[in-house]
């Protein structure tokens, strides 16, 4: 019984510096921004392309 107390302690320890290490990683500084990323389109490489040309005739 008492070895099951201290194993439980020490993986509870374990989980509790796992978590503060997360923390001041930044790992849970957005959580909204992930969730909907897919639902956000993409756009194609030939549209970049473009906007960076017009652009630079814009500036020229």
């Amino acid at each position: 019984m008492f070895l099951l107390i201290g194993v439980s302690l020490l993986a509870a320890m374990v989980f509790l510096f796992l978590f503060i290490w997360a923390v001041r990683r930044g790992q849970y500084d957005d959580t909204y921004t992930p969730s909907v990323r897919i639902l956000f389109d993409d756009e194609p490489e030939e549209k970049k392309v473009e906007e960076k040309e017009s652009l630079n005739e814009k500036l020229t």
